[in-house]
């Protein structure tokens, strides 16, 4: 299996906080990771066993007095009731690492984080694998800042062609897709809607038209890497705009979208203005779209998007599997300039622009100059594209990146 950039965060903290809380999507690898760091002695429940979920549900303090720390407990979002008994052994045993926890379900298990854990617990955030992870160089992964240092670093991997770019954005980014060849493709994503339909959708919010959700799902992964409309999403799938904004953020809580908001001097307006919307796995929102071959994808009328989308999770993989969360943007303006990533970084802003070609030109960062009228510091700006090694332009504040690079 891979070892992942996080593992050096998990074994720092777990030496500063009693209990460490990794989430992210199913199937990105939490428990094998977990189970892979564990030193001898850490027992490991998961609590897709019913069993034991009905022990943690029920009578929690039974539940801990059986399972002594330390221990790692699976899927835990389905026994909040944990909580408060996590949080009274810790405060009585008074040490670190004793528990580690995964969960699916961030936001459900923040509900009892603050009612229970503040102050006691460390919590991370997990995608699927990164480019670096994938090619066996996971702790060469940084969060990425556009600078002119990057252009003198020495590539980690050699050039990638256009069809080669086109079919890792395909294959997506889960663990088991990625191991093993011989993993049905079609199987795997089928199997993985409807696990996630029937136990992320169905239990927690009691979604009762199965059909309407998965079409909704479809209907969000084709816009990605566009301006979200909940009307045209609505439409789409016959649903009312209401039930559009809630099911979109249940999609949001269990990790499979994000949304990202224009950038504007004024924090507070930032929240008002239309977001846009990127899958956090490119091969899940491929198979959605039913692009059946990286060649159908490439050559659609999606694959800028997806090449944009692509390069919006790799970005995010290099702050969270290192412990960090990015300040990321886009920027729009009323002539429709815009640009697609802005990173705010130490009061300085960095543009970044995803260009599916090999021969990137002035037209590519031209977009760059507007930020001027921020009276922000602005950085070095980056195209990321599909040329073959980094360069920086020539009296520019301005680099070109591959897009596996990043």
């Amino acid at each position: 299996m891979f070892k992942r950039t996080i593992q050096s965060v998990i074994e720092k903290i777990t030496k500063g906080f009693p209990v460490i809380l990794l989430t992210g999507m199913r199937q990105v690898g939490k428990s094998w990771l977990m189970n892979h760091l564990a030193e001898k002695g850490r027992k490991y429940v998961t609590l897709d066993d019913l069993k034991a979920r009905n022990l943690a549900k029920n009578d929690p303090e039974r539940f801990i007095q059986e399972n002594e720390p330390p221990i790692i407990i699976d899927e835990v979002q389905y026994a909040l009731e944990l909580f408060t008994y996590i949080k009274i052994y810790s405060d009585k045993v008074n040490k670190d690492g004793l528990f580690w926890l995964t969960g699916s379900q961030k936001y459900r298990l923040m509900q009892g984080v603050r009612e229970s854990l503040a102050g006691r617990v460390a919590i991370l955030d997990m995608l699927g694998l990164s480019h670096k992870e994938i090619i066996k160089k996971p702790f060469e992964s940084k969060p990425f800042l556009p600078s002119k240092e990057l252009a003198l670093k020495k590539s980690l991997s050699k050039p990638f062609t256009s069809p080669q770019i086109f079919e890792k954005i395909w294959q997506g980014s889960f663990p088991r897709i990625i191991a093993n060849k011989n993993t049905g493709r079609k199987i795997f994503y089928d199997s993985y809607i409807q696990t996630y339909i029937e136990r992320d959708v169905r239990d927690f919010y009691n979604i009762e038209n199965e059909l309407d959700f998965y079409n909704f799902l479809i209907a969000v992964a084709a816009r990605t890497g566009q301006l979200l409309n909940y009307s045209d999403l609505s439409k789409d799938v016959h649903i009312d705009i209401r039930t559009a904004k809630l099911w979109l953020e249940i999609l949001e809580r269990s990790g499979v979208v994000q949304l990202i908001y224009p950038y504007s001097s004024n924090i507070a307006s930032r929240v008002i203005k239309t977001p846009k919307i990127y899958f956090l796995d490119t091969g899940l929102a491929s198979f959605l779209c039913s692009w059946d071959s990286p060649d159908s994808l490439k050559n659609g009328a999606q694959s800028g998007n997806m090449l944009e989308t692509y390069v919006f999770s790799e970005i995010l993989k290099s702050y969270l599997h290192n412990g960090d969360k990015p300040n990321i943007y886009f920027y729009r303006d009323k002539d429709q300039k815009e640009i697609d990533f802005i990173i705010e970084k130490d009061m300085t802003l960095y543009p970044i622009e995803v260009k599916k070609t090999a021969t990137p030109d002035f037209g590519d960062y031209k977009n760059f100059k507007t930020l001027s009228i921020l009276k922000k510091k602005v950085g070095t700006g980056a195209v990321i594209c599909l040329y073959k090694k980094v360069m920086s332009i020539p009296n520019e504040n301005i680099i070109i990146v591959p897009v596996l690079e990043i």
